[in-house]
Parts: C-alpha cells; structure tokens; sequence
C-alpha cells in the first residue's frame, strides 16, 4: 500500500511540474508568439490557410466563431460517417469489416466529434485500422482541438480581447500541441511494449492445440491521441484495461500524465492571458485538493474491500473485482478517478466493479465536469462557477458584481444559467424515462441502487462527454444509442454556444477602474467560497440520484445486507 501512495505521490508531483511549462507554452501558441515548432509547422499553417481561405488575423465575432464550430464539426462528422460506411472498400482493412449498423455508426461518429469516445461496440471487431486511424484519429485531432479553441476564446473574452478566429486557433492546437506531444507519446508507448502495425489479427495456436485470435494494430498512435485529447474511446474494447494499450506501470503513468497535462495547464494558461498567475494558482489548488480527497476516497474503499466478502473470507481484502493485477488496486482506483476527472472516459478497470465509494467520487466528477475538466471547455466551466461566485457574493455586499474588472450584469447571468443547467437537464430527463421502462429501455443488469447508477452514470458519461460507463449495461440498443446521442450533442454544443457568447459579451464590456473596496478574486477567501459554491450547486442538482445510487448501495453493503 505504501508503494501505491508513492506512485500516487510521484503522479502529482510531475502534474504540478509540468504544469507551469505546458501552460506557459500553450499561452505562447494562442498568443500568436513565436514558439520552437514556427520554423517546421508555418508552412503547414499557411498551407491550410490558403486552401480554406482564411485570413490569419480574421478575428470572429460570438456568433461567428459559433457558426465556424457547427460548420466544420457538421462537415466533419459527414466526411467520418462515409468512410466508416464505407470501409469495406478502402485500405487497412485486412480484416475485412463491413459496416456496422445505422445506430451504431452514428453513435460513434456523433460521440467522436463531440470529444466524447463513448463505445457500444467493440473496436477490435467491428472498425478497420483506416476506420480506427484515418476516421476516428482524424475526430481526436479536432474534437480535442475545437474544445482548446473555444477556452482560450472564453479566456481572451473574460480579458477584453477579441474572441480570434476558430480556424486559427484549431490549426495551432493541432500543430503546435496535440500533433508534436502525440508523435513523441506514440514512440514512447511502442518502447513500453504497445503495437504499431497494419498487419492483421495473428492467428496461434495454444499449448492444448487450440487456435488463439490475437488483435491487434496502430494501437500506439491511437492510445496517444485518445489519452492526451481525453477523447477516452479505445482501439480494443476493453480499453485501457488492454495490455496492448496498457502494457505496464510506465506505460500507466505516461497515459495518466497525458490525460491531466492539458485541462490542469490551461488554469496557467488563464494566469497569463489575465496577468494574474497568484489567482491561477489559487483556482489549481482549489481544484487540486477536491480531487485529492475524491481520489483518497475511491482508493481508501477499494483497499477495504467488500464487507460481504470479507466477511466470508474472515478477513480483510482489497476489492481485486474487475481490477487490473498487473497495476494494481490503488493505480486502478486512481485512474478511474482521473478519467471522470478530466472527462477523457478511458479505462484500466471496470468502472461498474467499483465499490460505492469510488462510485460517488466517479459520478461527483461527471457532474461537476471541473475537476479537472475537458479540453478547454472544462475550464470554461470553471472559470462560470468563478463569475457566479462574483455574482453571489457581490449581492450579499451590495455591489455590483464584477470580474476581471467588468460588471456581471443580467445578459450574463442568463448565459450563465443556461451553461450550468443544461447538464442536469439532459442527464436527469433521459435517465427518468429510461427507468420509467425498466424492461423495454433501461438495459438494466444489477439489481438495486447499483443499477440506478448504472443509468445514471451512462447518461452524466454523454451528457459530460466523457467515455466512460458502468460496463454491466446492456447499451448496444436503439434507445441508447439514439438517446446518448442527444445527450452528447446537447451536452457539447449547447454550453459551447453560450460560453462563447458569454465571451463576446464580456469582450464588448468597458473595463471599470480598480478600487479598494472592489472584490478580489484571487484572496483564499474567494477561493474557498467559489468552492463551497461549486459543491453546493453540484449536490442541490444532482444530490437525489447520489443518494439512490452510490449513497444508498454503501449504506445498504455496510448493513450487511
């Protein structure tokens, strides 16, 4: 155990190291500033602008940098859906794959696009290396790019500048960020051990004279880009949990550092752009000792184990169900707190094998979606709690509210709203039908609280975009497929929307002179309050189904019962 705390230990101390460089260098990239890849990817840049036909410093007002979104994300989603449709005739197919059905086909291209990765099928049979690579790698690239694109938007509307054009800020997340970390990632992971190949499946035979079917593939590149992007959909359908994808404690840690780096980073990121790195540090360690404690929570219980079972075994064991041997109990634990943490999905265990512990500390994530965040628009959402704190405590003093020296007034607030309440909406609405029908829609296979969760959990999984799920479902349907679909839509592009014309509207406002009596927002009392908010909103949405979930499962297994 105490060798599982040090690993743990070791994570975050190299989270907390790299993230002052990365955030650094990623406000370097957004700022136009020249950075060491210039030289290699200017012409790269210049290229794309030419053939699309956009001008460098074309800045884009909210409603244009949204249209540039729904456009390219529409065109996107076309292009990826044909070639899928069609990869029985095209390379890289020596499995020979045809498509997959309908539903199934546009569930994966709608959870792609929206940096999702959530999977009702199972990739290693069902999609070709050119579907894997070519269709859903060329989604990780953007989806992960479009959400950098649209926070750093958010961040350069909260300082008064102008919101920048989309296509730019798409083209210097990939080329500058994503592209050159994922290169250098995959070639560390074919190091460790993790295929990179377009042969087809190796056929064997066993010790006992059976014939054995190993997958495999361009697993390297696809794991990289899946990790760092948060896109969390994986080349096999285990995921993570695959020695191909996760063949041993290097390769675990180099993921775990890949899927934190970015959305803790961009905290620094703000620092810089609003030159205030004391109040980034402030929002980091707010966020940092939140996950901290979820993280402490989720592994404590699976070190006790099950209570049922260790009364039968008259002894205390860890809870070993559904957890990856080879990494351990308490890296299992840490993971899965991580991925719901970051909204990336991926997974080295089975969420659904969780004990109620970890299970709350999963779900808490998925319905903040702050802790850490999503590729840019997570900490969008962070930096809406921090102008509803403004908001509330400004009231409770008699001011006018004001953050980073402009007033929050009521078109604000609206936006506001509307971004932080779409979430529960589109969670609590489609998992209320679908219990309504337990035997028609739900999918349900545990009884009890335990198959609440599992309802629950697919739909805050879409609605976050997140990838993960509680495996038990039964979710290949049509209803889950069609309804998590709406749920990742609404959940993606809805709070796009009104986070970038949020950003417009704090762009065009004038900035008030600095007084004394004005609320500073980077004092550890503020702080602390944006915190006491941010749980207090999470548990006043979403508190009910907690209870008849996890909450209600951990009374219910240390009853005895």
């Amino acid at each position: 155990m105490g060798q599982g705390f040090l690993q743990i230990s070791l994570t975050l101390c190299i989270v907390v190291a790299i993230v002052p460089v990365l955030g650094r260098y990623m406000a370097l990239v957004f700022s136009g500033e020249r950075t060491l890849l210039d030289p290699l990817m200017n012409p790269i840049d210049r290229s794309f602008f030419v053939l699309t036909g956009v001008a460098n410093k074309d800045d884009m007002t909210g409603w244009e940098y949204i249209r540039a979104v729904m456009y390219s994300n529409i065109c996107m989603s076309i292009l990826v859906y044909t070639l899928i449709f069609f990869q029985r005739l095209l390379p890289w197919n020596p499995n020979g794959f045809d498509a997959p059905t309908w539903d199934i086909l546009l569930h994966t291209v709608v959870s792609f696009v929206t940096n999702t990765g959530q999977e009702h099928y199972t990739g290693e049979i069902t999609l070709s290396y050119f579907s894997q690579v070519a269709a859903l790698g060329f989604l990780m690239f953007t989806s992960a790019a479009t959400g950098l694109a649209v926070g750093i938007a958010f961040i350069r509307g909260l300082t008064g500048k102008k919101l920048g054009n989309f296509y730019v800020d798409l083209t210097r997340a990939i080329t500058r960020i994503l592209l050159p970390i994922s290169v250098i990632g995959a070639m560390a992971l074919v190091f460790c051990g993790v295929p990179q190949t377009l042969d087809g499946t190796l056929v064997v035979q066993t010790l006992e004279g059976r014939t054995q079917y190993i997958a495999r593939g361009p697993v390297a590149s696809f794991e990289m880009i899946k990790m760092l992007g948060d896109n969390g959909g994986g080349f096999f359908g285990v995921n993570s949990a695959h020695p191909f994808e996760n063949p041993n404690g290097a390769a675990n840690l180099m993921e775990i550092i890949a899927m934190i780096a970015i959305p803790a980073s961009l905290i620094y990121t703000y620092g810089i752009f609003v030159k205030n790195i004391k109040q980034a540090w402030l929002i980091f360690w707010m966020i940092f000792v939140v996950f901290v404690i979820l993280t402490w929570l989720a592994i404590s219980a699976e070190q006790q184990g099950n209570p049922l079972v260790n009364s039968i075994l008259e002894s205390q064991e860890p809870n070993l169900e559904g957890k990856e041997i080879r990494l351990g109990v308490i890296q299992t634990a840490l993971w899965a707190v991580i991925t719901t943490a970051t909204m990336c999905g991926a997974v080295n265990g089975m969420q659904d094998s969780l004990m109620p512990q970890g299970l709350f500390s999963t779900l808490f994530n998925l319905f903040l979606r702050i802790i850490w965040g999503d590729q840019g628009t997570g900490t969008a959402y962070l930096f809406i709690y921090l102008i509803l704190g403004v908001f509330l405590t400004g009231l409770m003093v008699g001011r006018t509210p004001e953050f980073l020296g402009r007033k929050i007034e009521r078109p604000e607030i609206i936006l506001t709203s509307v971004v932080l309440l779409i979430h529960p909406i589109v969670v609590l609405i489609p998992t209320a039908i679908a219990l309504a029908y337990p035997n028609s829609l739900s999918g349900i296979t545990n009884p009890g609280f335990h198959g609440i969760s599992q309802v629950v959990y697919e739909y805050a999984s879409a609605s976050a975009n997140n990838a993960s799920s509680l495996q038990g479902l039964d979710n290949n349907t049509l209803w889950w497929n069609l309804s998590t679909c709406f749920s990742m839509l609404a959940g993606r592009y809805i709070p796009v929307t009104g986070i970038l014309l949020l950003a417009h509207s704090m762009s065009r406002k004038p900035t008030i002179p600095q007084t004394p009596s004005n609320l500073k927002t980077d004092s550890l009392l503020f702080t602390i309050a944006t915190a006491g908010l941010v749980v207090i909103l999470g548990m006043l949405a979403f508190f009910p189904v907690l209870a008849l979930g996890p909450i209600a499962e951990g009374f219910k297994l240390a009853s005895g019962s």
